[in-house]
């Protein structure tokens, strides 16, 4: 019998993008908390758990249907509270939002394009 489980749906539709990333994306399920960056989007507090990642981008699964491509957000990964001195916060534009099917769920790949931490600063990772 096949899986028709979401993060299934998400791995399937995520293998076709493979060759094009520049970096290798490990699966790991930890919260991520986005928000939009532009005040002209309305506002909302996602909590989503991501599927993968790697040093360039973030792919989760949400319900909100509000992200669409080329959106900027504020995303911080891993999440584990807003007043942990250890979270990371990034700018990032979405670059993919999928329907998934057989479910209300939607697949979202985001790059990575700065960060927010003062220690930091800059690109995520090489490129």
């Amino acid at each position: 019998m096949e899986d028709k489980s979401p993060i299934a749906a998400a791995e399937s539709l995520e293998k076709k993008y493979a060759k094009q990333r520049r970096s290798r994306r490990a699966k790991i399920a930890r919260p991520v908390r986005v928000r939009p960056s532009d005040p002209k989007d309305d506002h909302f507090d996602d909590m989503p758990t991501s599927v993968n990642a790697s040093k360039e981008g973030i792919y989760f699964l949400t319900r909100n249907s509000k992200y669409y491509t080329g959106m900027r957000v504020f995303v911080t990964f891993p999440f584990t509270s807003a007043h942990d001195p250890m979270s990371c916060e990034y700018v990032a534009r979405v670059v993919r939002v999928e329907n998934l099917p057989n479910s209300n769920k939607f697949g979202v790949a985001v790059e990575l394009l700065g960060t927010m931490n003062v220690k930091t600063g800059g690109r995520p990772g090489p490129r």
